[in-house]
Parts: C-alpha cells; sequence; structure tokens
C-alpha cells in the first residue's frame, strides 16, 4: 500500500493533550467547558476531586435506571411471583395460615429487587458509558499507554462543533498542555 493510499485510510478524530499534574487538568478542564467545548473527555489514574463540576457533568442517569428499571418491577415480580406460587398454583393450608400474606414473602420479594437492581446497574452503566468498547482510536497514541501509571491527559472529539485542529491544538497549549497530538483513527 503506498503511502498516499495510508493517508486516505487514516482520520483524525480529536486531539489529545498531556499535562504535567492533575491540578493543571482540572484546570484546563474547566477552561475547555467554560470555552464551549462539549465533546471532550480526561484521562488519569486515579480520580480528581472536583473533575465532574470542572467538566460540567450532571447528575447520573444511572439512579433512576436501577429505581425504574430495577428495583419497582423487581418487587412487583417478587409480589407477583409469591402470590401465584401460594395462592394459586399451590395452594397448601399450614397452620390455618392464609394462602398468601406479604409478610413471610418479604425476604423473596427483597431478593428479587436486590437481583433487578443489580441487573440494571450493570446493564444501565454499560449503556451510559457505551462499553463494552474493545477499540479505541486513543490507544494508537504511545503516550497514552501511560494513563494508567502518571500520565493525565484531556481529549477533544473533531465531532465537537467548536473543534478546529489548529485553533484546538493552540488553545489546549495555552492552557498548559506539555504534549498535545492528533488522535488518529485507522479503518
Amino acid at each position: 500500500m503506498s503511502a498516499v493510499q495510508e493517508r486516505e485510510r487514516t482520520t483524525v478524530v480529536g486531539l489529545l493533550a498531556e499535562f504535567p499534574h492533575p491540578g493543571a487538568l482540572l484546570e484546563a478542564a474547566r477552561a475547555v467547558r467554560e470555552a464551549g467545548y462539549r465533546r471532550f473527555d480526561t484521562y488519569s489514574p486515579f480520580p480528581i476531586h472536583g473533575m465532574d463540576k470542572a467538566m460540567g457533568l450532571g447528575v447520573s442517569k444511572l439512579g433512576f435506571i436501577v429505581f425504574f428499571l430495577g428495583a419497582v418491577p423487581g418487587a412487583l415480580l417478587g409480589t407477583w411471583m409469591q402470590w401465584w406460587m401460594n395462592g394459586v398454583d399451590y395452594k397448601i393450608i399450614i397452620s390455618g395460615k392464609p394462602f398468601f400474606s406479604l409478610e413471610p414473602s418479604l425476604p423473596i420479594i427483597f431478593e428479587v429487587t436486590i437481583l433487578f437492581s443489580a441487573l440494571a446497574a450493570l446493564f444501565g452503566m454499560l449503556g451510559l458509558n457505551r462499553l463494552p468498547r474493545p477499540y479505541n482510536p486513543l490507544f494508537n497514541s504511545e503516550r497514552f499507554a501511560r494513563v494508567t501509571d502518571d500520565a493525565f491527559f484531556l481529549a477533544i472529539e473533531a465531532t465537537d462543533p467548536k473543534f478546529d485542529p489548529e485553533q484546538t491544538a493552540d488553545f489546549l497549549r495555552k492552557l498548559g498542555a506539555i504534549h498535545v497530538e492528533p488522535v488518529i483513527d485507522t479503518e
């Protein structure tokens, strides 16, 4: 394959900027958001307190997903299941007690609620984070391999309406980035 054909198969999908320490990354994230960028993310080897606020992230939707798609259906299914099994499908009179009573059914209802909530949390988190994603164009950067060790990165996606390769790179350098490189996606 010629060099021209190879260039045609690559696409710039954003810019990756490395910052010297967590404080610089936090301030850069705040400045990037204030500058009007919306499609960006930060990467560090540990959580940085205040990063969600600096990036302008709102309250997670995961709690609503867990409650409305996990806990409520789980509790209703557990209640219906206990009522059906004890009061309709397999009626057994035990010590003159009613076929269905809420009190002895609570442990099963609780367990089904917890099961459905855990599954909703798992699949909700995977969906909200767009996972699994076995490939990310950031993996093409040799410097990005240090993100799990001692490096702090901010990536701005090319799909952002304000994105301009030269102006955005200059902006990131003015914010204190020690290295800025394009993120290349090879097909």
